[in-house]
């Protein structure tokens, strides 16, 4: 199975070196000297990594044959695909590829059915299951243990505990008003 693990952007310097957009968990194991990626498009390469080394906080990387700017230059947005078994497991316990969590049952824990995955979106603060309901409309789910309790890939299913509103509509809307008294007038506690 094919995965996109980086995006090229500007060349770094005169050497040939370019600024990648790690789309990965794992760079050190995808993007380490010596891999052979495919690219995207594929007239670009296949291209094996020379070096990398991260500088500012960004991840540089030269490619063999690659030796000066306008090489460099010439990568630039090139998507670079790893070649992954589909069995293989990312090395943390609760941790998933994106392939396997996509087309999983979204059910609750009583069993009854929220929809299936159909897309999930990456942000800085969390990941989001974007879920297709049984009747095209779509929710969004965040992927964290409180709310995401299983991941069942045997039974293909994800199982969740959502807090009230996030699959209906009846939130539990919490106030910090004092409660009324029966004419609408805010109580009185004496």
């Amino acid at each position: 199975m094919q995965l996109v693990v980086a995006r090229v952007g500007r060349a770094h310097g005169i050497k040939g070196e370019v600024t990648v957009e790690v789309r990965t968990d794992e760079p050190e194991l995808r993007l380490a000297p010596g891999a052979v990626l495919a690219t995207d498009p594929a007239s670009a390469g296949p291209l094996t990594i020379e070096t990398g080394r991260v500088h500012s906080g960004r991840l540089l990387l030269r490619f063999e044959g690659v030796t000066d700017r306008n090489g460099a230059e010439a990568l630039r947005n090139t998507l670079l695909i790893a070649e992954v078994d589909p069995e293989e497991l990312p090395e943390g316990e609760d941790e998933y590829y994106d392939h396997q969590l996509m087309d999983l049952d979204v059910v609750t824990e009583d069993g009854t059915e929220v929809g299936r995955i159909t897309e999930i979106s990456h942000l800085p603060s969390q990941d989001l299951f974007i879920v297709e309901r049984p009747d095209g409309t779509e929710i969004m789910i965040p992927f964290v243990e409180e709310i995401v309790t299983e991941i069942d890939l045997e039974e293909q299913r994800a199982v969740i505990t959502p807090p009230p509103g996030l699959i209906d509509d009846r939130a539990e809307i919490a106030s910090s008003r004092e409660p009324a008294d029966e004419s609408g007038a805010p109580g009185d506690e004496s």
